[in-house]
């Protein structure tokens, strides 16, 4: 197959493109190489530098592609409300005006980078009532280190539960946002064109080739980082929240796949790419200090933060054959020594 890559030259989109590359498909690379995640590093050979907000512009790269693979994105919280404009433009715009030209350049496939965080907060379940949505938790409870989300209805402490593809979206940030406005446009285009969207809602990617110490560094890098400057790992809350890592090349793997699947698709289906296995952050900083600096609890939090968020696999197991293969526990033991990017 002919796809079309955006973010190619990036930490996940590297591991995509080799990925199809290994596959035998034909990868045009697109990359805009930000300097938030690139810094001052040339594009790969071969790769086109160029904006997806200005993608009607260069729609001749999109002649005869088979499937868009779209991973290109600002990525981080957008913590700062001067963040809004950023994360609109390059996620939201750019997602649309790829959108409309892959309309005039007759490409009706796409695979779209989601992420877990349109969910907001995971499933939660009162041991009482069942069932609970808990609301935002407040800053009062998180001052005097109140982490768990309380049941609405008495009270106490929710225990958390995979949560599914049909669970409702309620983003938390801007950059959830941006992600949740990028799968409604593509799923508005595939209604309005007859094309089919593959969205994958990525949990907390690590691995090889991960950025070190820029704003797209994820927490299994930050950690990294701190052990290797010989400080201990900060962890936020008392560190039991509960997520998922998963390891990008596993991620390239359901991207591959879900190219396949888009071939044969219609319309819009999202999937979690995730490893399927819980693990609380503090388990996730001891075991990337290993004889590091031990952890440190530091009870501090940041509002937009959700509490706990782990993924069910069995649709993506069932309908995209997407299981992952590298477990939590040895595949972060061994990104202590995995190449990152400076």
């Amino acid at each position: 197959m002919r796809i079309l890559l955006t973010g190619s030259a990036g930490f996940i989109g590297t591991a995509v493109a080799d990925a199809l590359a290994a596959a035998g498909d034909e990868v045009v690379g697109v990359d805009l190489m930000l300097p938030e995640a690139h810094g001052s590093a040339d594009p790969p050979a071969g790769t086109h530098r160029l904006d997806v907000r200005d993608a009607p512009s260069w729609v001749h790269l999109l002649r005869g592609v088979d499937v868009v693979v779209h991973q290109a994105a600002l990525v981080g919280l957008g913590a700062r409300v001067a963040d809004l404009p950023a994360y609109a433009s390059h996620n939201d715009l750019g997602t649309a005006a790829l959108l409309a030209a892959m309309h005039e350049g007759g490409v009706r496939r796409l695979v779209l980078a989601s992420s877990m965080v349109v969910y907001g907060e995971g499933r939660y379940v009162c041991a009482t009532h069942g069932p609970q949505r808990p609301g935002e938790r407040r800053v009062e409870g998180l001052e005097a280190g109140r982490f768990e989300n309380p049941c609405p209805r008495c009270g106490t402490p929710l225990a958390w539960a995979p949560v599914d593809e049909d669970a409702p979206v309620a983003p938390r940030s801007a950059y959830a946002a941006g992600k949740l406005a990028q799968e409604q446009y593509a799923a508005a285009w595939a209604r309005q064109t007859g094309g089919a969207v593959v969205a994958l809602r990525y949990h907390n990617v690590y691995g090889r080739g991960m950025p070190r110490d820029t704003p797209y560094s994820g927490v299994a890098a930050m950690f990294r980082s701190s052990v290797e400057r010989g400080e201990a790992p900060q962890v936020f809350e008392d560190g039991l929240q509960m997520r998922d890592f998963v390891h990008v090349d596993d991620v390239a793997r359901a991207n591959l796949l879900a190219g396949r699947a888009a071939r044969e698709a219609a319309g819009f289906a999202a999937y979690n790419v995730c490893s399927g296995t819980p693990v609380s952050i503090l388990d996730v900083a001891r075991t990337v200090a290993g004889d590091g600096p031990a952890p440190e609890v530091t009870g501090r939090y940041r509002l937009g933060d959700v509490r706990h968020v782990v993924a069910s696999p069995e649709r993506a197991a069932r309908e995209l054959g997407f299981r992952a293969r590298v477990a939590p526990t040895g595949g972060l033991a061994a990104f202590r020594h995995e190449p990152l990017r400076v």
